[in-house]
């Protein structure tokens, strides 16, 4: 009993000593705190309030209004001119035997480029000597009938007889030498091949213009000629000194496109350099997919630095300049893929960070505004560095 009394003693007076450090606690004074000075910043939609001690030192400028083009940039490629092309055919049919010539080679207009083998070539030139010796007999027929005419041996019908036969047949030499004509073959310079039982007549083949081969059809030994399936030509030269820029243009901006208006081409290949072209056609149809129209832009080429296929960027050029509003580019603060100026607030030392839509960089070292701002807006002219004061604050 004795035991279990301390026991009880002991534990009312740990709990007397716990409860009076409990209102020690309670009575102590707070730590302190210290409140660093910083700039009140007030979020408004696109634009922020911030306050600056000794705002004087931030010097103001006013947006100004310049005349700006209007311009859209697409891309697109390096095109052949359709109108500039011209394949190479071989009107007959047979097996290429020489080919002298190959893709990307440059020819001249006249240049040998293939050899063909062919047994049309030499049909058509058979009946073109059997047209040419039956001219020659109805001719000396013809002759020998005038003479017996003249001393009254022969009737007039038979003169007449003798006379619708020449006529036929030079009618028949005329088609015959036409046929070779259009095989292109010269009936003076044909030779006859040595290869082939009966031999077979070799037909060449010239350059119909000068350029650059940009389609090879054909190799030596294949077949080559028109069939009722038709052909492609054999060979496919185009004159490169002119090329389209063929371009995709999205349906909410072809109103800004116009025949006849002014491109401004960029390439890869040659940075910082310009070639001039012009809106040629405007393509009817839309891509239903992408929901884009092809713009055709012809540019010259007269060195030949354009080649087929390059990747190249467009800059449309508009018809007339538009007035903007721009602010010099130190004006202007890049914060998170977004660009912001500083324009006076309510009060001495406030300043409102508006959010803006920037354009081109123009003359004097200014750049347009798109939205944001208008023309004579006060703006803080250094918003960088306006911007590092409020960080350090």
């Amino acid at each position: 009993m004795q035991t279990a009394t301390a026991a009880r003693r002991q534990l009312a007076t740990a709990m007397m000593i716990l409860a009076l450090g409990l209102s020690g606690c309670k009575h102590s004074d707070p730590t302190p705190v210290v409140n660093n000075p910083t700039p009140q910043v007030v979020q408004t939609g696109g634009s922020a309030t911030v306050h600056i001690e000794g705002a004087d030192r931030f010097p103001m400028t006013q947006s100004v209004s310049r005349q700006v083009v209007s311009t859209l940039d697409v891309t697109g490629s390096v095109n052949p001119d359709v109108s500039r092309e011209i394949p190479v055919l071989s009107l007959a049919n047979g097996r290429v035997v020489a080919l002298h010539v190959g893709l990307g080679d440059f020819v001249h207009k006249g240049q040998l480029v293939m050899e063909v083998q062919s047994p049309d070539v030499s049909t058509a030139f058979d009946a073109y000597l059997k047209a040419v010796n039956d001219e020659h007999l109805t001719s000396v027929t013809l002759e020998r009938d005038k003479l017996l005419y003249d001393k009254g041996a022969i009737p007039q019908a038979q003169l007449q007889a003798a006379q619708g036969g020449e006529d036929d047949a030079k009618a028949d030499l005329v088609a015959a030498e036409q046929q070779l004509k259009i095989l292109g073959v010269d009936k003076s310079q044909i030779t006859k091949s040595l290869s082939g039982a009966g031999g077979s007549e070799t037909v060449k083949i010239y350059a119909p213009a000068s350029g650059v081969i940009i389609a090879q059809n054909v190799t030596t030994a294949a077949a080559a000629g028109i069939t009722y399936a038709g052909s492609t030509g054999s060979l496919t030269i185009a004159d490169l000194s002119h090329v389209w820029v063929i371009c995709d243009v999205y349906e909410n901006d072809l109103a800004q496109v116009h025949l006849g208006q002014h491109v401004d081409i960029r390439l890869n290949a040659f940075p910082g350099k310009v070639f001039s072209g012009n809106v040629g056609d405007i393509g009817a149809v839309l891509d239903p997919s992408i929901r884009t129209a092809k713009v055709r832009i012809q540019v010259e080429n007269p060195g030949g630095l354009l080649r087929i296929g390059m990747f190249a960027t467009a800059t449309v050029l508009g018809q007339h300049a538009d007035s903007v509003a721009a602010v010099p580019q130190n004006a202007v603060l890049q914060l998170h893929d977004h660009s912001y100026v500083f324009v006076p607030g309510s009060g001495d030392g406030n300043f409102r960070r508006v959010l803006i839509t920037t354009g081109k960089v123009l003359d004097g070292n200014l750049i347009e505004v798109k939205s944001g701002i208008g023309v004579g807006q006060q703006v803080v002219a250094s918003a960088l560095d306006l911007q590092n004061t409020v960080d350090q604050q």
